[in-house]
């Protein structure tokens, strides 16, 4: 399987998702703002969570700022629902469980698991400039401080 990994410049994938609460999210909706679009693996793992616990803790700086913030993952609606109320999380969970989002980000792919390579989902976090345009794409990034590290990447710490 052949991976293809975004760049900045590059045009972010379109998508329209199923969202916790019913509703879906298009990236459409959001074109005129800047989005921070994140993949993580699994709703209420201690890794996810904590990485969602920081967006939500970090949401009205994002969002004074002008971005707006998408979590993705492979979960269907129902448990998304549950996390997204078990953590008081009040941004959009997306849906995505036949992985077609992820892997137009390159969200899917080869990674190495307790030193072992395997496939699965690879914690990513796209910024997508107001166009439709990649302005960052971080790969392989870590659940614990990776909303600190992100802001002082767009200039907010």
């Amino acid at each position: 399987m052949t991976e293809s990994k975004l760049a900045p410049g590059d045009a972010a994938p379109e998508f329209t998702l199923p969202t916790s609460d019913g509703g879906s999210v298009s990236l459409a909706d959001h074109r005129g703002k800047r989005v921070i679009l994140y993949f993580y693996p699994a709703a209420m793992t201690p890794g996810c969570t904590k990485q969602a616990c920081d967006f939500r803790d970090n949401l009205g700086r994002l969002t004074d700022e002008g971005y707006v913030v998408l979590g993705v993952s492979k979960d269907k609606p129902a448990k998304l629902a549950k996390f997204a109320e078990r953590d008081a999380l009040t941004f959009p969970l997306l849906s995505d469980p036949e992985l077609e989002i992820h892997k137009a980000y390159g969200a899917f792919g080869l990674k190495k698991l307790y030193g072992k390579e395997i496939e699965g989902v690879i914690r990513s976090t796209f910024v997508i400039d107001p166009d439709g345009k990649i302005e960052q794409a971080l790969y392989n990034v870590r659940a614990t401080g990776h909303v600190a590290s992100l802001k002082k990447k767009l200039g907010l710490s």
